[in-house]
């Protein structure tokens, strides 16, 4: 199985990129079947792992090119005058069958573009989404969370049958509860598409629809999967990450405000880490474009080496699994 990471993409690339795939190369190792084809500058990534190692790992290989999407750039240039970058190189392996799924951290609009241009959605399926984890008491999959700002109550209501079968599939969740982000419970609240879109839900057989969902109720994991437009998502999603900050960085300050705080913080140490941990993306590594024909990973822009070492085991798992199929299944 092969694993095409753009090496390019995002803020701390190449270096934190290159990290992150050098990791899941030596957790791999053991694996032959596993490699690694990092996409990028060569003297830049060979530079980074000077600094990393000594080797390069037998499981990693490196395609050059010094083309690069960068975030500033118009989503359609990967198709135009950047069509030897980075990201539209791996995304062309990844549709002619010479890798098996590809990461970037690179720009969310060009990657999403690009994805369905090049590779193309699974038939029947009206527009991909990027499908992120909320990681609260339990996983939420957030759908869509950036990819498509403006959207219709019958693309609403697809993503929560193509979202029901991934969390199905990927998190072993029987019947997963489907809830619509709204500004109230009540039927008659939101928009004209969100209020179309809640009346479709409602009479969904296929999935188990629990109603709208207010934000301020996302905490309590009152559902499985949780169905918006890709503008709200993405400030939902970014909330929360801004919130999970600020809620540790003044727990931090607490403890470490005098010798009784430092003391006992010492008792409780090792909860907060874990608490930390339950809170992190990180270990749910990207966020796949439900509803393309092949995995693409989008990795966070200002990800981390741990964050890519996480995306390259989520790209391995979800190229071994059946969802792709399971969602071509639901939809018909």
């Amino acid at each position: 199985m092969k694993i095409a990471v753009d090496a390019m993409g995002g803020d701390n690339a190449p270096f934190e990129i290159v990290k992150g795939a050098y990791i899941a190369s030596e957790h791999c190792k053991s694996n032959k079947d596993i490699e690694i084809v990092l996409l990028g500058d060569k003297v830049k990534i060979l530079s980074c792992f000077s600094e990393i190692s000594d080797n390069i790992s037998n499981n990693i290989s490196i395609i050059h090119t010094d083309v690069v999407i960068t975030m500033d750039d118009d989503p359609m240039m990967v198709m135009k005058e950047k069509n030897n970058s980075s990201m539209a190189i791996g995304l062309k392996m990844l549709k002619n069958g010479e890798v098996d799924a590809f990461i970037s951290a690179g720009s969310t609009g060009a990657l999403h573009a690009a994805s369905t241009l090049i590779v193309r959605k699974i038939k029947g399926v009206r527009r991909s989404a990027i499908a992120s984890i909320l990681p609260f008491s339990r996983p939420i999959l957030l759908l869509d969370s950036g990819a498509n700002p403006t959207v219709t109550a019958d693309i609403l209501n697809q993503w929560a049958v193509i979202g029901s079968a991934y969390v199905n599939e990927m998190l072993g969740v029987e019947q997963p509860k489907v809830g619509l982000l709204n500004n109230g419970t009540e039927e008659h609240k939101g928009t004209p598409v969100v209020q179309e879109a809640y009346n479709l839900l409602k009479n969904n057989e296929y999935i188990n629809f629990v109603g709208n969902i207010e934000s301020r109720e996302i905490p309590n994991s009152p559902c499985d999967v949780l169905i918006t437009d890709g503008f709200t998502g993405n400030i939902t999603l970014k909330l929360a990450e801004g919130m999970g900050a600020f809620f540790f960085s003044t727990l931090k300050n607490v403890y470490t405000s005098n010798t009784k705080t430092k003391i006992s913080y010492l008792l409780v140490k090792d909860q907060l880490k874990g608490l930390k941990k339950t809170f992190s993306s990180s270990s749910y590594g990207g966020a796949p474009l439900l509803g393309i024909s092949k995995p693409v990973i989008k990795a966070h822009g200002s990800c981390k080496a741990e964050n890519i070492f996480s995306a390259i085991l989520q790209a391995i798992n979800y190229s071994s699994s059946n969802i792709i199929n399971r969602v071509q299944e639901s939809l018909k």
